[in-house]
């Protein structure tokens, strides 16, 4: 692939764009910082610099250009992503398209491709018909079962089945992606949902009875590689465009909910697959957005799923908020007897989680009690202490002062002490520094010098021309890089000096980490550099000092041992001209 449309590509496509269209970003100074999407975090580790066109993570020392960023992200080799990104700038890369990435998955993603075709074009036959009427009688649009990829699953035993023998599949591979079993097809007069991926490759389906039945209303593929039920959210390959325009995403129960939401324009919305919200669901939504609303059924099962989901994000450090439903409808009810206008509402006017537990533990509580008057108390100043906002903490405690005849002081130092006592209990003891002032020396000197060679051409002449000895392998294999990177291309652009190590984890993280340090001069003197030589050029003399003191110990001849020590005295005599006695 050239390299010149490569480096185009990338110089054209700002690394802060591509990645705040896919997480939130926020400036801090020069830089700009996000929830970095490649670990459990909830504190925004993640910094991406304009200025160098790359990203780091503080936390996971995740790092790299725009290319990586997608390729990690979105589970993409790189030939995809330049072609991607080449795209976006109009910038054609033809010798992409035609190229095959490996992927031992393949096959598994061509099969669901060519079910969800088939499904498809069951429900538009004389099959289909009872679920066509079915769709009709519940609202749904042809355009809507378009948007959805809905289909139908046949009476037949194994009509999928045979088809897909037919294409060259095997009957094991089949059992193995969860389309059939003993030969035979899973889904049998199922409506059907195809389920993606995050990147929008169909993994699986559901599918539902749309007749009273004994059987499970709905039924899922099984959990396979690709697909697992803790991890997928349902319209999330939609969700995650919408979502970045809207600034906000919307969490729902059911797939009915959300191809309602979407027949009034609402598409920024995912749904769990009838299992309770995971720390890996919490993972990729955090990816959207800041603002999560929860609109859940407002039943009493709908208010547990609320409640637990609440918790799961106020543990990831997001408050969210949430949209209380009637207590007889779910959202594609609602929409379907109040309308558009109304619901848009209930978006603007969501309320913030705590204050909606809040209302909810009230709801239980039988005021007549003392006793369950005042764990009703203890229980809102618990959740107080995870409010950070001390105006909606003050507005509060003076309505529980009012509505309750509790005296305000009472309750602020009630409040304060157990904020105090939760305070202790997350208190982290720091990690002991194990690094010797020997090797810290020799550290800072190597890495400002390498950081100094990557900003400053006439600092890797320098380099070259005293001859440095690095004081470990890794930092010799990035000064040899940088170096040869250097002298192939002429001038040194640090995003495309992240493509030409791809494949380096370990240098990319250590080039990452010396990037990021604030404590070098940006311009450099020549006198600030050579003070970094200088410190190098004592490390080498103390090697040079060791080889020469080992074969001191190793000859015998007094004469040829007083040869040796005066080259050890001579070696020290330059450590001391060079003022860096220890």
């Amino acid at each position: 692939m050239n390299q010149d449309i490569i480096q185009q590509i990338r110089e054209k496509n700002d690394i802060v764009d591509i990645v705040g269209e896919r997480i939130p970003l926020v400036a801090r100074g020069k830089n700009f910082f996000g929830v970095c999407p490649f670990h459990d975090d909830s504190n925004p580790s993640l910094c991406v610099s304009r200025e160098k066109q790359i990203y780091t993570c503080f936390s996971c020392h995740a790092t790299g250009n725009v290319f990586t960023f997608l390729m990690n992200y979105e589970h993409k080799e790189f030939p995809e992503v330049v072609k991607e990104l080449g795209d976006r700038v109009g910038i054609l890369v033809s010798s992409v398209s035609s190229r095959k990435t490996n992927n031992k998955y393949n096959d598994w993603y061509q099969i669901y491709d060519l079910a969800n075709k088939y499904y498809q074009n069951n429900l538009m036959t004389s099959a289909g018909k009872s679920a066509r009427e079915y769709l009709q009688n519940r609202g749904i649009t042809a355009s809507l079962i378009k948007e959805f990829e809905l289909g139908w699953s046949l009476e037949e035993r194994s009509p999928l089945t045979d088809l897909l023998v037919k294409k060259g599949y095997s009957y094991d591979l089949l059992n193995q992606v969860g389309l059939s079993a003993n030969d035979y097809d899973i889904f049998h007069q199922r409506l059907m949902f195809p389920l993606h991926d995050l990147s929008g490759k169909v993994i699986g389906f559901s599918g539902r009875i749309i007749r009273d039945s004994d059987q499970n209303k709905y039924l899922n593929t099984k959990e396979t590689d690709l697909f697992k039920k803790g991890k997928l959210l349902y319209h999330y390959h939609i969700a995650k465009d919408a979502a970045r325009i809207k600034k906000c995403v919307l969490i729902m129960e059911g797939f009915m909910d959300i191809i309602r939401a979407s027949s009034i324009d609402v598409k920024n919305t995912v749904a769990t697959m009838g299992t309770a919200l995971t720390r890996d669901h919490v993972q990729d939504i955090k990816r959207l957005s800041n603002t999560i609303i929860l609109c859940f059924d407002g039943d009493e099962a709908g208010e547990k799923a609320t409640l637990s989901a609440g918790e799961l994000f106020l543990e990831n450090g997001i408050e969210t908020k949430v949209i209380r439903l009637p207590r007889e409808d779910d959202p594609d009810s609602y929409i379907l007897h109040y309308g558009k206008d109304s619901f848009l509402r209930l978006i603007e006017q969501a309320e913030y989680y705590s204050d909606y537990k809040i209302k909810a533990l009230r709801s239980h509580v039988n005021f007549d009690s003392s006793e369950e008057k005042a764990n009703y108390i203890h229980q809102v100043l618990e959740q107080m202490v995870k409010i950070e906002d001390p105006i909606r903490l003050e507005i509060v405690l003076k309505d529980l002062a009012k509505n309750y005849e509790i005296g305000y002081n009472t309750l602020e130092k009630s409040f304060q002490e157990l904020k105090a006592k939760q305070g202790k209990k997350q208190e982290i003891v720091p990690r002991k520094q194990t690094t010797s002032e020997k090797e810290d020396k020799y550290t800072k000197a190597s890495e400002a010098i390498l950081y100094y060679m990557i900003y400053h051409p006439w600092v890797i002449s320098e380099t070259e021309k005293a001859h440095l000895v690095f004081p470990n392998e890794i930092y010799r294999q990035l000064e040899n890089e940088i170096v040869f990177f250097y002298h192939q291309n002429g001038s040194f652009s640090i995003a495309d000096f992240y493509t030409y190590l791809a494949s380096k984890e370990e240098l990319l993280t250590v080039l990452s980490r010396i990037l990021m340090r604030e404590d070098l001069a940006e311009d450099p003197s020549k006198e600030e550099l050579f003070d970094h030589f200088q410190v190098m050029m004592q490390y080498c003399d103390r090697q040079k000092a060791k080889k020469i003191q080992k074969k001191l110990e190793e000859y015998a001849d007094p004469l040829e041992q007083a040869r040796i020590a005066q080259e050890i005295v001579q070696l020290r005599i330059g450590e001391n001209k060079n003022g860096r006695r220890d």
